[in-house]
């Protein structure tokens, strides 16, 4: 069944605008859609007074990560007992000398700190949006050999079945997403981002990364689908659909300049840790310079599905300013900087 089968709308028409120029134009687009009455139902979403966020230092990954991320699990109360732990990295593409994917260390210490802490089974399981080769993916950035070690399994959600969710909030104007029914079977999901900046959504952390669930099969790649509804409405459709359990942010080496894939390594020194995708993203985006208030899929985000203001962020483990730098960004996204 194709996807339009499927019944997925066409690509809406961007009225003669180029590629680049519609998508540019996506964060007005959020904007004015929060201004009038929002797409969604304020009783399906019920934000926590406060936000427990944790900023763990590792300035290098040969730190004890199973420990660290051990620690925060108890720093944020999560008990994973029983569960099906999913862990959502983000692989896009690789070079060697580019730091574009969720280091492996990172992801094998994060399956080992669930598993310690009692979890039922830990799955890894990704969508890339560029690199269509999995095999490549796995076995250039050295994820294949440290899952193999841990007798994990990975899962192709390009190319998994898939089962039809209604949306939970629908700033795309889609009614609907389908889902790869892995990622559904499980009851414990971590979005794990690298951190990095974006060319249109000026940041990939914990909310972007969700777009690798999407099925190319469906999407297709780069997830082409869901940019001509926007990338910002999508990120929120998402996030505000999937609702992981938990986020851990790779901010050990980050990439600045033009990402997600063509920036430079930046190291940052620390893994994120928060059960609110929104509160944690606000505080990445503080910590390389940029202002949340001014990205608009975190402020929107902001007013429904968790807190970026500061003041309901309950802050444990280090504090950001410890952290902060300015990140190098392209032009189109210096209106975001702080």
């Amino acid at each position: 069944m194709s996807a339009r089968e499927r019944g997925h709308q066409p690509a809406r028409r961007t009225g003669g605008l180029t590629r680049r120029e519609f998508l540019a134009a996506v964060p007005l687009a959020v904007a004015a859609a929060a201004c009038s009455r929002p797409p969604y139902r304020s009783e399906d979403f019920a934000r926590a007074a406060q936000s427990p966020l944790a900023l763990l230092p590792a300035s290098t990954y040969d730190a004890d990560l199973t420990d660290l991320i051990a620690r925060g699990l108890r720093m944020l109360a999560q008990d994973v007992r029983g569960r099906r732990v999913f862990l959502k990295p983000n692989m896009v593409e690789y070079w060697s000398d580019k730091a574009i994917n969720t280091d492996p260390r990172v992801v094998a210490s994060a399956a080992e700190a669930m598993l310690k802490a009692g979890a039922a089974e830990v799955v890894v399981g990704e969508g890339p949006g560029h690199r269509r080769d999995v095999e490549y993916l796995l076995e250039g950035t050295g994820m294949g050999e440290m899952l193999d070690d841990l007798r994990l399994r990975f899962v192709d959600l390009n190319h998994d079945d898939v089962r039809r969710v209604p949306l939970k909030c629908r700033y795309t104007g889609l009614d609907a997403v389908w889902l790869p029914t892995e990622l559904l079977r499980c009851d414990y999901i971590v979005s794990m981002p690298k951190l990095k900046t974006h060319h249109f959504a000026g940041m990939t952390a914990s909310m972007k990364n969700l777009f690798g669930v999407m099925p190319g099969a469906v999407y297709g790649w780069p997830k082409n689908v869901l940019h001509f509804h926007g990338i910002e409405q999508s990120i929120i459709d998402i996030a505000a659909t999937v609702r992981p359990h938990l986020a851990i942010v790779d901010g050990i080496v980050g990439m600045e300049g033009d990402g997600p894939i063509m920036g430079r390594p930046r190291p940052v020194g620390f893994i994120g840790m928060g059960t609110d995708l929104v509160a944690l993203d606000a505080t990445c985006a503080r910590v390389i310079g940029l202002d949340p208030a001014k990205m608009p899929y975190i402020s929107v985000a902001g007013e429904f599905l968790g807190n970026a203001d500061v003041r309901r962020i309950d802050q444990r483990g280090e504090r950001p300013d410890r952290y902060h730098m300015q990140f190098d960004v392209i032009e189109p996204i210096r209106r975001m900087r702080a």
